[in-house]
């Protein structure tokens, strides 16, 4: 089975900083793009930032220049550096990862997500 478990979030003031991490595992071949998106109360799940196995990285414009989203592809871990963060990026944060990987036999991509990691922003 396919894994992913994110780590690192948690409550800070406005202004702070904090680290996400998420880590897959399995009996994984290869990751294409791996991801954070965020669900705040009552509001759609969005896009933060993705990073593709060859270097493309996207941000969503409410995070650029504060985010940064790098990867260890050795580790088939992903990362998010938060800083200058504020209450409006209070939410749930879900890793993503869509790779090839070996699950009851079969070798085949598909799209996972974790768990989900709470970050609180206070004013």
């Amino acid at each position: 089975q396919v894994q992913l478990v994110e780590s690192g979030g948690g409550l800070v003031q406005a202004g702070g900083s904090l680290r996400l991490s998420c880590a897959a595992s399995g009996t994984i071949f290869t990751i294409n793009t791996m991801g954070w998106y965020r669900q705040a109360p009552g509001k759609q799940r969005e896009l933060v930032a993705t990073s593709t196995r060859t270097g493309i990285i996207n941000y969503a414009d409410s995070v650029r220049g504060r985010f940064t989203i790098s990867r260890d592809n050795a580790k088939n871990t992903v990362y998010l550096q938060m800083i200058n963060l504020k209450p409006e990026d209070t939410a749930v944060y879900y890793c993503n990862a869509y790779l090839l990987a070996k699950v009851l036999d079969k070798v085949t991509w598909n799209d996972y997500w974790g768990q989900g990691t709470q970050v609180t922003v206070s004013s």
